[in-house]
C-alpha cells in the first residue's frame, strides 16, 4: 500500500512509526527540512520537501498512485486543500485532521466528503470521548464498548486486594467463565496470556467481559470500595476540556480552572452553564481545597504541559483524588507517567492515528485503538464469507504468537471466545496484538 503523510508534525510522526511496522510504501512530505530529518533517520520512509498544497510537489510524491493520503499539519485549510488536491489527481481516499468542531456536523462533513475529503479527523473530540470513557467508572483506567456495550474490554490496575492474582489464567478463564484476560501490562512488558500465566500485584489487566458481569469483575478485583465519579475538577479550559464537557454525563459536576480572564469569559459562553468555570490556578492547593478537593472523585488535567499534568495529577492523588487523567502529549513522558501511577493517560496523536490506522486496513474492520499503556492494538474485524478465522475452531487457526481473540458480537448478543468456539461470517470480533503486522492478522478475516 502507498501512503502519504503531509505534515512531520507530532500525529503525522507517531503515524509513519505505526505504519512503518507494516512496511508499507511510505512518503512524508513537508515543508521543514529539518523536521524531515529526523523522522527519516528513524524510520523506513521517503521524505519530500515541499508544500502538500503544491500540484507540483503532490506529482512528485505521486499522489496520484496514493492508496491513503493523509494530512496532518497545524493548518486545516492547508489539509483540506491538500486532500482535494489529491483527491483530483485520483488518490484512492484522503484524510484530514482538523481542528475546529463546526467539521463535524454532517452537512458540512458531507459537503467536503463530496469535494474529495473522505475522512475528518477531529483529536480534541475522540480525546474527549475517551476521558468520559475513564470518568464512568473510577475504578477502571480505560473502558472499550462494542455494539453498545453488547461486549467491554476493561483496562484495570491491581492491587493487593485483587482476589485472583498469582493463579494461572487457565484456572480463572475457562469456556464457563463471565470474563478473559486478554492483556497484560507488566512494568515495561506487555503480555498476550496463555493459560499458564498468572496475574501479578500492580499488573495492569485488560478484562474482556460482558455487560452484565461489569460489577462481578469489580469485586474479584477488590474495587468496590472505589466511589463512582460525581464531582470533577478540570485543569485547564483548552479545546479538549470544552468538548469533554459537552459530552459529560448530566449527573457529575464539573468545575473548570483557567488561568486566563479572557479564557474564561469565553469558556462561560461556550458551555452555557454545563460547567463552573472558575479563574485560578489549581496548581495553588489552597485553591484546591476552598474548591472541594476532597470531595472530588476526579481530577482531570488538560493543559498544554506535560509536567504540569503529571504533578497536578500526583498531587490530586496525594489528596485523596481516586480518579486522575493527565493529557501527556510526550511518548516519553507518557510512559513514565505510568510508571508513576498516575491513572489514564490521554495522549491526542496516538488516538488520532489509531483512528487513522483503521482506515488503511483492507478488511471489514469497525474500530482500532492503541493502548497505549500496553504498547498493544485493539481492533473490530468483521469476517467475510469463506475467510480463514470461519474454517476452523479457534484453537484450530494457528493465530500468530502475540495476537488473541477476546470475544465476538453475534445478532447483538456479546460473546466470550474459548478454543472451541466457531467464528462466523458477520461476527463482530474482537482482535488484541502486540507486535503484530496488522496486515497478517487482516488475512485471517478476507
Amino acid at each position: 500500500m502507498k501512503i502519504i503523510i503531509s505534515g512531520a508534525y507530532a500525529i503525522g510522526t507517531y503515524l509513519a512509526r505505526l505504519l512503518s511496522r507494516n512496511q508499507e510504501e511510505i512518503t512524508v512530505i513537508d515543508d521543514d527540512e529539518e523536521r524531515l530529518a529526523r523522522i527519516g533517520t528513524d524510520y523506513d520512509l521517503l521524505t519530500l520537501c515541499g508544500s502538500a498544497s503544491s500540484v507540483k510537489t503532490l506529482r512528485e510524491a505521486n499522489a496520484g498512485d496514493a492508496d491513503l493520503f493523509i494530512a496532518v499539519t497545524p493548518d486545516d485549510n492547508a489539509n483540506i486543500n491538500s486532500c482535494v488536491l489529491a483527491h483530483a489527481l485520483h488518490a484512492r481516499k484522503t484524510v484530514a485532521k482538523i481542528d475546529d468542531s463546526e467539521y463535524m456536523e454532517p452537512d458540512i462533513r458531507q459537503f467536503y466528503k463530496e469535494l474529495g475529503v473522505d475522512e475528518l479527523i477531529y483529536p480534541e473530540m475522540l480525546a474527549a470521548r475517551d476521558i468520559i470513557n475513564g470518568l464512568r467508572m473510577s475504578w477502571v483506567r480505560q473502558r472499550w464498548d462494542v455494539h453498545n456495550g453488547a461486549l467491554v474490554m476493561l483496562g484495570i490496575k491491581l492491587r493487593e486486594s485483587c482476589e485472583i492474582l498469582n493463579r494461572p489464567l487457565k484456572e480463572l478463564c475457562g469456556p464457563d467463565d463471565p470474563y478473559h484476560v486478554v492483556a497484560i501490562k507488566r512494568k515495561d512488558e506487555t503480555i498476550i496470556p496463555g493459560g499458564n500465566d498468572e496475574l501479578k500485584c500492580y499488573d495492569l489487566a485488560y478484562f474482556m467481559t460482558t455487560k452484565q458481569y461489569i460489577p462481578y469483575i469489580r469485586k474479584i478485583v477488590g474495587k468496590e470500595h472505589y466511589v463512582d465519579v460525581k464531582n470533577v475538577m478540570i485543569m485547564g479550559g483548552g479545546a479538549t476540556a470544552v468538548r469533554a464537557v459537552q459530552t459529560m454525563p448530566e449527573y457529575m459536576n464539573t468545575k473548570i480552572f483557567e488561568v486566563d480572564p479572557d479564557r474564561c469569559d469565553e469558556l462561560n459562553q461556550l458551555l452555557n452553564d454545563q460547567a463552573l468555570v472558575i479563574n485560578a490556578d489549581p496548581r495553588d492547593m489552597g485553591v484546591l481545597t476552598d474548591e472541594g478537593i476532597y470531595n472530588t472523585q476526579a481530577f482531570v488535567s488538560l493543559t498544554g504541559n506535560a509536567e504540569t499534568n503529571i504533578l497536578a495529577c500526583l498531587a490530586a492523588k496525594r489528596m485523596g483524588v481516586r480518579k486522575t487523567v493527565a493529557m501527556v502529549e510526550s511518548m516519553g513522558y507518557a510512559s513514565m507517567a505510568e510508571s508513576l501511577d498516575i491513572g489514564t493517560i490521554i495522549n491526542k496523536k496516538a488516538i488520532a492515528a489509531s483512528r487513522i490506522y483503521q482506515l488503511m486496513l483492507d478488511a471489514d474492520v469497525m474500530n482500532v485503538t492503541f493502548l497505549l499503556s500496553a504498547n498493544a492494538d485493539v481492533a473490530e474485524f468483521i469476517p467475510k464469507p469463506d475467510s480463514k478465522v470461519t474454517r476452523k475452531a479457534v484453537k484450530d487457526l494457528g493465530l500468530p504468537q502475540g495476537m488473541t481473540i477476546g470475544g465476538l458480537v453475534r445478532d447483538g448478543e456479546g460473546m466470550l471466545v474459548s478454543g472451541n468456539t466457531q467464528i462466523q461470517a458477520g461476527d463482530d470480533v474482537v482482535v488484541f496484538c502486540h507486535n503484530v503486522n496488522m496486515k497478517k492478522i487482516e488475512k485471517f478475516f478476507n
